[in-house]
């Protein structure tokens, strides 16, 4: 049996090695699944999804008893095999598009236990959505509201609707992810007033059934700090409204957001914890400013399925340019990880096999597209000795990786492997060039 070496840096609790050292992932063999399904590769440990889902739920249940709810938020990873788990393990779904809204439809999900997001619905989109039986819309704006009745309307419904609001809180995230500043994109902001004039605008119309408010202020937030001071000024809109306008906001969304461990040096979050610090805060704030507490509801998407997924790549070349770098050239890159080209995104890679007593350089580990900046990570450790044909791993690879892939340079997208049980199962076959040109005309 190989001592396990920088057992640190296996940062993900379903990440291993096997006895002769190499690593593993939900307890499979890596190299197996490289032969049978190729190269890049995404990999899925359901089982950890199925926990992951199963915490929130329980840690929901716990703080909040019996008034509150979770939904997957499908941006992170949209394929049908996850809202086939999401529907058996009772939790509801967001979606932002009608691809999203699709993709559940035809894995069977119950809609109505859906929530239809995004800053810009089209009215094609909303028509699809309510087609489809999509239970709530959160909506952005008034011209959405505007939408929204007329469709309505048209149709002889009421639509259950939240009003996105934006509550002027600064997570201190990268700034491409941070979504709750008065400035943002998203909602409507309570310090300019005009989110006490969009729901105003709701309870007008005759064919909006509002339901409440939501709010969503960033990704990988760490500081728990960040949700207490949320809710409190969310909650003091809830009152406001009340007394403004009499009406009582039955349900509180309060979105996703918590940080996830990409490498060594960040945290890994508790979830039943914050949660439960959040239901104690706002059990307070509400006795303080003498409203019920309302429904409250969560959507995690990255703390559900970003630990549970790896990306397996092979290496190509390692060019070294003596006295300045290394690079280590992957059969991947941007095209099925733009993350650290948008966001300059940490990464844990590590070679699957392992490299006794090999000395160490560091490297760029960098992609097959034709542009320089197709980088997936600066600076990693890797044993001088790593060869072309060798398998390199990165972890904490579920979200935003497949979500976010492309066919840049014309590249095929990666297959989706799940795993659970010691068994592997294809969910998203890997595409080829005759799909690529399949919708050229």
């Amino acid at each position: 049996m190989i001592e396990i070496q920088n057992r640190e840096d296996l940062i993900c609790e379903n990440v291993g090695r096997d006895a002769m050292g190499a690593l593993t992932f939900a307890g499979q063999a890596l190299a197996p699944l490289a032969k049978t399904y190729g190269t890049p590769l995404y990999l899925y440990d359901e089982d950890r999804i199925r926990l992951r889902m199963r915490a929130y739920l329980s840690a929901v249940e716990k703080a909040f008893g019996g008034r509150g709810s979770v939904q997957y938020a499908s941006k992170a990873a949209s394929f049908k095999r996850i809202y086939e788990i999401a529907a058996e393990e009772g939790f509801g779904i967001d979606v932002v598009s009608q691809g999203e809204i699709y993709t559940a439809a035809r894995a069977g999900f119950p809609l109505a236990r859906a929530y239809f997001h995004s800053n810009n619905k089209t009215d094609a989109d909303i028509a699809f959505a309510m087609d489809k039986g999509v239970g709530t819309f959160v909506a952005d704006n008034a011209e959405e509201l505007y939408a929204i009745e007329n469709e309505a309307s048209r149709r002889g419904i009421t639509q259950r609707v939240l009003l996105r609001i934006t509550p002027g809180i600064d997570p201190h995230t990268y700034a491409a992810v941070a979504t709750g500043k008065v400035d943002s994109k998203f909602g409507s902001a309570i310090e300019t007033g005009q989110a006490e004039r969009i729901c105003a605008l709701a309870l007008s119309l005759p064919h909006v059934a509002l339901a409440g408010f939501h709010c969503h202020v960033g990704s990988q937030i760490f500081d728990a700090s960040v949700y207490l001071s949320t809710q409190k000024i969310m909650l003091t809109f809830v009152r406001d409204m009340y007394k403004d306008y009499g009406y009582l906001a039955r349900e509180l969304d309060l979105g996703g957001g918590l940080g996830v461990r990409y490498v060594k040096d960040q945290p890994a979050l508790d979830i039943e914890e914050t949660l439960t610090a959040v239901a104690e805060e706002m059990k307070k704030t509400c006795a303080s400013l003498g409203i019920p507490m309302p429904h409250v509801s969560f959507e995690p998407g990255r703390s559900i399925v970003a630990d549970a997924g790896m990306a397996l790549y092979s290496v190509g070349s390692v060019k070294r340019i003596p006295g300045y770098k290394t690079y280590v050239s992957v059969d991947g890159g941007m095209t099925d990880n733009p993350r650290y080209a948008l966001y300059g995104s940490p990464y844990t890679v590590l070679p699957v096999l392992p490299h006794e007593g090999a000395e160490r350089e560091e490297c760029s580990v960098v992609g097959r597209c034709c542009e320089s900046g197709d980088i997936l990570q600066e600076g990693v450790s890797m044993p001088a000795d790593l060869c072309r044909g060798e398998l390199l791993a990165m972890l904490t690879a579920g979200a935003y990786q497949y979500a976010m892939a492309s066919n840049y340079n014309r590249i095929p997208r990666p297959a989706v492997v799940m795993l659970s049980d010691g068994k592997a199962t294809l969910a998203v076959r890997r595409e080829t060039v005759d799909d690529i040109v399949s919708l050229d005309v």
